[in-house]
């Protein structure tokens, strides 16, 4: 039974009875993760860089993320809400501010997904006011047409079509951000 159980998650998991299937394997993921951080050593040698991981959903992404970056750098992290269930809310919310001084530093926001990109200005906004010498955006996937905002996508994974997934860090009303690959939401 329990290697039953085991199959039936590698092909669809249920949340909610919301109905999600297999998308996004640990191997496609991992190489896109590996791509990211090659680009970013490439662009930055011999640089510090200062990684702002997005919480909650980055928190995988830029774990795996900085173990393939070779660069002397710091981390911190920023906690940001705008989603409930599977449907953005358009509301930004800073709910944990970043307290360090970043003027004159090479910033890199590390997403786990972008898709409306409001959360991305809001902490370009804040960033800005805080003087940073430059700020780029790496993500480990992003939805081009869900995307409505200016600011550019500087590290993307892996570009994916206007669905909603999970796991891998993304969550649906928390649950799932502890599985190894990503799902997406089975239309009947």
């Amino acid at each position: 039974m329990e290697e039953v159980n085991k199959m039936y998650l590698n092909i669809f998991f249920t949340f909610h009875n919301a109905v999600f299937e297999s998308y996004i394997s640990e191997n496609e993921i991992n190489n896109a993760v590996s791509a990211v951080a090659n680009k970013i050593n490439e662009q930055y040698k011999e640089q510090d860089v200062v990684f702002i991981a997005v919480l909650n959903g980055s928190f995988m992404f830029c774990a795996d993320l900085l173990k393939k970056i070779n660069l002397k750098c710091e981390v911190s992290f920023v906690k940001m809400k705008s989603y409930e269930g599977t449907e953005t809310t358009g509301k930004i919310n800073e709910l944990i501010g970043l307290s360090e001084d970043l003027r004159g530093k090479a910033v890199i926001l590390v997403e786990d997904i972008v898709d409306t990109g409001n959360t991305l200005e809001r902490l370009s906004e804040i960033l800005i006011s805080k003087g940073v010498k430059s700020a780029q955006i790496a993500t480990l996937l992003y939805k081009p047409e869900a995307y409505k905002k200016k600011i550019p996508i500087d590290y993307v994974g892996i570009e994916i079509p206007n669905e909603f997934v999970l796991g891998y860090g993304l969550d649906y009303d928390g649950l799932g951000r502890n599985l190894s690959k990503i799902y997406k939401l089975k239309h009947h």
